[in-house]
C-alpha cells in the first residue's frame, strides 16, 4: 500500500513538471514570451485592441519600421543623406521616414523605378535576408553555407541570394522552423515569425557582457 502511495505521488509530481517548465505557445506555435519580449522593448507593438495577432502577415513597410527600431538604423550616418524619390511612398505615408532610412542604409532595396511597394507581403527568405543585412551577414564560403543548411529538409528551396543570410541567422540561433525542421523560405513571414527572430537577437544582446573599464593607476603616464 505504501509503495502504491509513493508511485501515485511520483506520478502526480511528474505530471506537474511540464506545466511549470513549459513556455505557453500562441496558436502560431511561437512561444508567448518571444512576443512579450519584443513588445516590452517596443520593437513590435500590439494592435489597438491589445492583441498581437502573430498569424498576421508582414508588409514591407511594417518590416522597415521594425528594422529601424531593432537596429536603431535612424542613428546611422547614412540617414543624413538627402531623401530619395520613392514614387509610391509619399511624405504623408505613415512609414515614410522608416522607409527612407532602410533605403539609405541599404538594409532594404527598392524595385524598378525606385518604387518600394510598401504594402507588399514579405516572404520568410526576404525577411530573414533583410534581418541578416541589418545584423551583418557572415561571409561564409559556399561550402560552409551548404554544410550549415544541409540539416534543413527544405534547404533546396532557399533562393540562392538568401542562402548566406539564412546561414548567418541559423548559425546565430535566431531561426525558427516548423515541427519537421523546415525553414519554409517561400512562405509569407508572419508577425510571430519576426517576433521569434527578434527575441533571440534581443536575448543575445542581453547576454553580452559590458566592456570592462580599464583601471586608472594614480600618477601613471596616460597611453596615447
Amino acid at each position: 500500500m505504501r509503495q502504491l502511495s509513493i508511485t501515485l505521488s511520483l506520478m502526480a509530481l511528474l505530471q506537474s513538471l511540464p506545466a511549470i517548465a513549459q513556455v505557453p505557445e500562441t496558436t502560431s506555435g511561437i512561444p508567448s514570451d518571444s512576443i512579450q519580449q519584443v513588445t516590452a522593448v517596443k520593437w513590435m507593438t500590439n494592435f489597438p485592441d491589445g492583441k498581437f495577432y502573430p498569424e498576421r502577415l508582414l508588409s514591407r513597410a511594417e518590416l522597415a519600421s521594425i528594422m529601424v527600431k531593432a537596429f536603431r538604423l535612424d542613428k546611422r550616418e547614412a540617414v543624413n543623406k538627402a531623401n530619395l524619390t520613392v514614387p509610391d511612398v509619399p511624405r504623408s505615408y505613415w512609414a515614410f521616414n522608416d522607409i527612407q532610412t532602410v533605403l539609405k542604409t541599404d538594409i532594404m532595396k527598392g524595385y524598378r523605378g525606385n518604387e518600394f511597394f510598401p504594402n507588399q507581403k514579405v516572404t520568410r527568405a526576404e525577411a530573414l535576408a533583410i534581418f541578416a543585412q541589418a545584423y551583418g551577414v557572415f561571409q561564409f564560403p559556399d561550402d560552409a553555407v551548404n554544410e550549415i543548411l544541409a540539416s534543413y529538409p527544405d534547404e533546396k528551396s532557399i533562393p540562392t541570394w538568401a542562402r548566406k543570410a539564412i546561414a548567418t541567422v541559423a548559425t546565430e540561433g535566431f531561426l525558427n522552423t516548423d515541427a519537421q525542421g523546415n525553414i519554409s523560405p517561400l512562405k509569407p513571414v508572419t508577425r510571430g515569425d519576426m517576433a521569434y527572430v527578434l527575441s533571440k537577437y534581443l536575448q543575445r544582446q542581453q547576454q553580452q557582457p559590458e566592456t570592462p573599464e580599464v583601471p586608472v593607476i594614480p600618477n601613471s603616464p596616460q597611453s596615447p
